[in-house]
């Protein structure tokens, strides 16, 4: 990387919000990769030289011709909610801070187009005014942006129903502007999306989204308890299976769990093990009958009239666990792995006993071409880097994909290797490789040539 100068580079941007204060500057080079103790030292001091935040494409074009002009590395961002240090730069330069793009651009039944900017949680009250919803959003919604979790996300609440960003039809639409010196605007549609879908801000500048939208359905809020973990996990798989019971969230958590959820303690005695649900109101009757089949026990419910009172279930699912737990201990990480769709039961059964309360059981379950999938978001007491290592590699022999959340390389991750296509994609919108260099081997390899 060319070594360039701030002061030229602050004027290059006169006409654009910028942020020079240090404090602020590495505070916006962050991200929530703090949940791991790997990551951290290696993280450690990493910053950017700038911040500049866009409020149209027109600005991100000017940004993009000038950090191309001088081989200036660029790290976009929305909210900075992702997990693995994503939007930690390597190698200083621009951070490109792209929440003040959140325009909703239009609206109308069952589509939406908006900047990349724009929060979920904003963009699902927008969307239920007309009788729709998002169809899926991360624990962080509140916060989080669209971009930002099309970039580094894959799922999350509502994937239950239809499943993961990367299936077909779950994005419409991406607008991206390229990282030359004459940025070129580039409108991915229909398959083409994927080129830059969870690319971990290598591939474009992401300044627009069409989604397709969902129906809006009145949601209940449930939390159902058992004696045995295996019973709560069978459960929550025979409910995922129940296609005529519309649910958004699917959530098995072990003892003790349950027990870092300071706000919910009167709804789950110690030493029981819990689900949290999020389930259509018409299909509340035929919940509590299920329940006793596995031998459960409701003792929560909140419905939707009541939706913005008091607990949201949501935030205290997928990494929002994580982030609880750590509250109360902080020497806890976690893993992410994904069970086998043919043994996936007996794995995690299999897991549960063997490892007891060293990797402490935590369920997602969402779909997966079709079929009902229990993903692993265990809470992990970390010992020694060597000994989680361990930890992974006892899950894998067993057939349990994991994807590593204590490394930033792509390929180190759950990914294993670079799609193809986002190669050719990135060569084509990213000549100079100046887009969050330093997250992948082969891509780091090119830019150092």
């Amino acid at each position: 990387m060319t070594t360039f100068n701030l002061d030229t580079l602050t004027a290059a941007f006169a006409d654009i919000e910028i942020i020079t204060d240090t404090a602020q500057i590495a505070k916006l080079s962050q991200d929530y990769h703090t949940f791991s103790p790997v990551l951290v030292p290696k993280l450690a001091g990493k910053v950017g030289d700038i911040v500049v935040r866009p409020a149209n494409e027109a600005e991100v074009i000017k940004v993009a011709a000038t950090c191309a002009k001088h081989r200036i590395p660029v790290t976009v961002r929305g909210a900075g909610t992702g997990n693995y240090g994503q939007c930690v730069p390597l190698h200083g330069g621009v951070i490109l801070d792209m929440t003040k793009m959140n325009e909703v651009l239009w609206l109308k039944p069952a589509v939406v187009r908006v900047e990349a900017g724009v929060k979920l949680a904003a963009l699902d009250k927008k969307a239920r005014e007309i009788g729709w919803e998002i169809r899926m959003a991360p624990s962080t919604y509140r916060t989080a942006t669209l971009g930002g979790f099309i970039a580094g996300g894959s799922g999350g609440i509502g994937s239950i129903q239809y499943g993961l960003l990367g299936d077909r039809g779950n994005i419409i639409g991406l607008r991206v502007v390229t990282l030359e010196e004459e940025p070129q605007i580039i409108e991915l549609r229909g398959d083409d999306v994927q080129k830059v879908n969870h690319a971990w801000g290598i591939n474009g500048i992401i300044t627009q989204v069409e989604l397709p939208l969902a129906p809006a359905y009145p949601w209940a809020e449930v939390i159902v308890t058992f004696d045995d973990f295996m019973e709560a996990a069978k459960f929550g798989y025979a409910l995922g299976n129940a296609d005529g019971m519309m649910k958004k969230l699917i959530t098995v958590f072990a003892s003790p769990i349950p027990e870092y959820f300071q706000a919910l303690q009167q709804y789950i005695s110690p030493g029981k093990q819990a689900v949290f649900l999020i389930i259509a109101e018409p299909s509340l009757e035929f919940l509590p009958g299920l329940v006793q089949q596995y031998g459960g026990e409701i003792t929560y419910q909140k419905l939707a009239q009541d939706t913005g009172k008091g607990i949201n279930l949501a935030e205290f699912t997928w990494n929002h666990t994580t982030l609880h737990a750590r509250t109360v201990d902080t020497s806890i990480t976690y893993l992410q792995s994904l069970f086998p769709p043919d043994s996936q039961l007996q794995l995690v059964e299999q897991m549960y006993h063997h490892f007891g309360d060293e990797v402490i059981m935590h369920l997602e379950f969402f779909r997966v071409r079709g079929a009902v999938i229990a993903c692993g978001l265990q809470l992990v007491r970390y010992t020694t880097e060597a000994r989680l290592n361990e930890i992974i590699q006892y899950h894998e022999a067993q057939g349990i994909a994991i994807a590593n959340p204590h490394t930033y390389i792509i390929e180190d991750g759950g990914r294993k290797v670079i799609d193809p296509e986002q190669l050719k994609f990135k060569e084509m919108v990213d000549p100079y490789g100046l887009m969050n260099p330093g997250k992948s081997k082969v891509l780091e390899f090119k830019v150092s040539q």
